[in-house]
């Protein structure tokens, strides 16, 4: 299989039922498999809510062995979320300000200048985790030189080589979390930190658990979903370099040519919810306490809505994909990753002809009966001028 190729992993049973099974931790998930059973149940949060009492539930794995603090505003639901919402949707919309995209653009073109001289780059660690906890320090508004403290954590927030989910390592960040909210309440400054506990929601002021909350969120949800989206778009261009020359003579496709790679790769699979009340969901009995999942990575592929689904057609103009969800829990972070993937396909296609794959190592999401190739562990290339 080339590296570029993400196979379908639902399309049977997308096809045949509508819905998957799978066992998370001794608790069971049905999968919602088609898009527009996706989108109707995500806007559905009263029937399938994020707040529940459990903090963690929602997410697959489900964290609430390695977590107590709710991810905000993630796992709360309205009309608390669009109080939350109202504060946060300004501060994680700047990187479309000219300032921040400088920003970004700066740190891209160090870390691209860097790879085109050594005879091999390995993407995850030396380019994408790199370019992802840089371009988190101008998220936050904190000094750039704290990246290299999140590189040193590895790509996986909660994840160790032997573990899914790695308490000890969850903890460092926590830790380093309190750590920074204390530092801003010693000395305020400019920092998202220090925004958020000058914040009032409903009129009153955010307290430190929910500033936590927000931070968690940040750290956590923009790491590996970020690392995946410019690894694999780097494995997508090793085996594709008209598409690249494409874009090089056509800046104007870039657009399109992000949300089409966002939606073949779908850099996170799923995300839960817990079922409030009996329901059906294509014409499946689900009972009240049990979780679904809504899987982007499955609606994106959907024959019904995408034509040839699955191959990357760049210029693609209908694009209804749900790569960053839909409805009321959509990313937060969706505007900064945009403008990350955006300013590197500009510069790749003005830096590199073309991009040799040395070695692959997949990452395999073992889902029950499905095992989806959501990225890689490792991926080196040799980029080429």
């Amino acid at each position: 299989m080339k590296a570029s190729e993400f196979p379908d992993a639902f399309k049977n049973a997308r096809q045949k039922e509508g819905i998957g099974k799978m066992d998370d931790q001794n608790d069971p998930v049905t999968m919602v498999l088609r898009h527009k059973e996706v989108r109707k149940c995500a806007h559905q949060w009263q029937n399938f809510q994020s707040g529940g009492d459990e903090i963690g539930r929602i997410v697959i794995p489900s964290e609430v062995a390695i977590r107590d603090t709710r991810q905000i505003p993630f796992e709360v639901d309205p009309p608390k979320h669009k109080s939350f919402r109202d504060i946060l949707d300004p501060w994680f919309k700047r990187p479309l300000q000219e300032e921040y995209s400088a920003k970004i653009k700066t740190i891209i073109d160090e870390i691209v200048e860097e790879s085109l001289n050594p005879d091999e780059v390995e993407v995850v660690a030396d380019f994408a985790l790199k370019l992802q906890s840089r371009a988190l320090t101008l998220l936050l508004n904190i000094p750039y030189s704290e990246a290299e403290l999140w590189i040193s954590w590895g790509t996986h927030v909660f994840r160790s080589d032997d573990s899914d989910l790695d308490a000890d390592k969850a903890n460092i960040l926590y830790d380093y979390i309190d750590k920074q909210i204390d530092l801003a309440i010693e000395t305020p400054s400019e920092s998202l930190y220090s925004v958020l506990l000058n914040s009032e929601v409903d009129g009153k002021k955010m307290t430190k658990e929910e500033v936590k909350g927000v931070l968690i969120l940040t750290f956590a949800g923009g790491r590996d979903t970020v690392i995946n989206a410019v690894t694999n778009s780097i494995a997508y261009f090793s085996e594709h370099p008209k598409s690249l020359a494409a874009i090089k003579e056509n800046p104007a496709m870039i657009n399109n040519a992000v949300e089409e790679l966002i939606r073949y790769f779908s850099p996170l699979t799923q995300m839960g919810r817990v079922v409030t009340k009996d329901v059906q969901v294509c014409e499946h009995a689900v009972k009240a306490d049990t979780r679904i999942s809504l899987n982007w990575a499955s609606a994106n592929r959907d024959e019904n809505v995408f034509e040839n689904p699955n191959e990357v057609v760049l210029d693609r103009k209908v694009n209804p994909h749900v790569s960053f969800g839909f409805g009321t829990h959509n990313c937060l972070g969706a505007t900064h990753a945009r403008q990350i993937l955006r300013i590197l396909l500009a510069t790749l296609s003005q830096k590199v002809t073309s991009i040799d794959v040395l070695e692959t190592k997949e990452n395999i999401e073992h889902l029950g009966e499905f095992n989806r190739k959501v990225g890689f562990d490792a991926l080196k290339v040799k980029f080429n001028t």
